[in-house]
């Protein structure tokens, strides 16, 4: 029994150590849903990425058009056959850019603008 709480002990700590200094510790996502997101201003640190949620039947059939490319980059929703990946953005450099996303298959579109800001120095 001690083994055990020893063995899940040592795996909370190692789930608690990320962010420390230096480390290449990943941002969590920011959740948009799609539903809501029109008209809105979305920030997101360099280096996160933008979760685009709220369309379980036809998430892969988004595109985005994106008015600065060198800001944010769109990876679309996928089925690999073991899970389905919603689309999303990733904030590249630090800017402001417009997004347009147009679902082919609903008809469906929606405009907003990311704000890409600068990594927080020295790291927490």
């Amino acid at each position: 029994m001690l083994l055990i709480s020893i063995a899940v002990g040592a795996l909370a700590l190692a789930g608690c150590s990320s962010g420390g200094t230096g480390g290449s510790s990943a941002l969590p996502p920011v959740i948009v849903d799609l539903g809501e997101v029109d008209g809105t201003t979305v920030e997101v640190t360099e280096g996160g990425t933008i979760d685009l949620t709220g369309d379980d039947d036809t998430y892969a059939a988004w595109t985005a058009e994106i008015d600065d490319p060198d800001v944010v980059e769109f990876v679309p929703g996928r089925d690999d056959g073991s899970a389905q990946f919603n689309p999303g953005l990733t904030a590249t450099a630090v800017g402001e850019t417009g997004v347009t996303l147009d679902n082919g298959e609903t008809g469906d579109s929606v405009t907003f603008t990311v704000d890409v800001v600068p990594k927080a120095a020295g790291g927490s």
